[in-house]
């Protein structure tokens, strides 16, 4: 099997930082065309208006990546399945946990490989850690994780919209990462989340979680931070602490810190290669469904406006 060739689809911020660089760096991929009907395509390459316009006119894929908002990512991803593609998904996957659902028959149904995608879990300290909490019990853990929307949202209104995830959509990373490193499964226990007064998302959220030995997880996210982004996760154990800091690119443990210098998406397109090389399926709900709990079981709280 030759280089596979793939499209990006959904133009936007993510796509030029992350994927065009994390493509080219990768041989066993080819960027063949990208398709977007507002952000700009990549010098040299086809282009598109629509992931429909491509799939018509040329030139031929094998499989795409899907960086669109997530709210319009299903009939893409329903599409491109049905197609022949093999489909690559930001995070979140979807906007629901049923359409996922609904992708991951599909992707069985037409043999195809559908990978979504949590690029905060493939940041270099991440596995380390949880090989090592892997043996240990957990009495507490907590995450602080605040950015400023200004810097890494400019201008994406969607996610102040229904299904836009608010400050959910950098604080899922920290979900995603949760539930992969912790040894036990944790449930919503107590959310309070910030509603601008004209915004239909929220700004902030304070979650509290359990997990099954009964440890709690206190959760603090906020999309005002006036400083330097705050990524961090802190687990104490019976043997002492462990910390990720800068989103997993550093961890310190009783033993000393390590600070890594690998970055997370030339190891997704690696991950994503190897699933389609091996005909596989990767799709993780938990992340979305805790989402969706915190929605469903949180208070509101109206706070003060939020302008671009």
């Amino acid at each position: 099997m030759g280089p596979i060739r793939i499209a990006l689809v959904g133009m936007g911020k993510i796509a030029h930082d992350q994927h065009v660089p994390a493509i080219a760096s990768n041989d066993s991929f080819i960027l063949t065309a990208t398709a977007s009907r507002n952000g700009h395509g990549v010098p040299g390459v086809a282009h598109a208006e629509s992931l429909e316009a491509l799939l018509e006119h040329g030139p031929p894929i094998d499989a795409v990546a899907l960086c669109t908002p997530p709210r319009v990512r299903y009939p893409l991803a329903a599409l491109a399945l049905e197609r022949g593609l093999h489909v690559f998904l930001e995070k979140p996957p979807g906007a629901t946990v049923s359409e996922v659902d609904a992708l991951q028959a599909a992707a069985r149904r037409h043999d195809r490989t559908l990978f979504a995608s949590w690029h905060s879990r493939f940041a270099p300290g991440v596995e380390p850690a949880r090989t090592w909490l892997a043996e240990r019990h957990v009495e507490w853990a907590s995450v602080v994780w605040h950015e400023d929307v200004h810097v890494w949202h400019p201008g994406q209104s969607w996610i102040w919209e229904p299904g836009g995830f608010g400050v959910f959509d950098p604080g899922i990373n920290a979900l995603s990462i949760l539930t992969h490193i912790l040894p036990q499964p944790f449930y919503v226990t107590k959310a309070k989340l910030g509603f601008p007064e004209n915004r239909a998302a929220p700004v902030a959220a304070k979650v509290a979680f359990r997990d099954a030995a009964g440890a709690t997880i206190a959760t603090d996210l906020d999309f005002r931070e006036a400083g330097p982004p705050i990524w961090d996760i802190v687990v104490k154990t019976d043997a002492g602490t462990a910390k990720l800091s800068a989103g997993g690119a550093a961890l310190s443990l009783p033993s000393g810190m390590t600070q890594f210098e690998e970055q997370e998406y030339p190891a997704l397109y690696r991950r994503f290669e190897g699933l389609i090389r091996v005909g596989a399926i990767e799709v993780d709900v938990r992340p979305l469904q805790l989402v969706a709990d915190v929605f469903l079981s949180g208070s509101r709280e109206t706070v003060d406006p939020l302008y671009d």
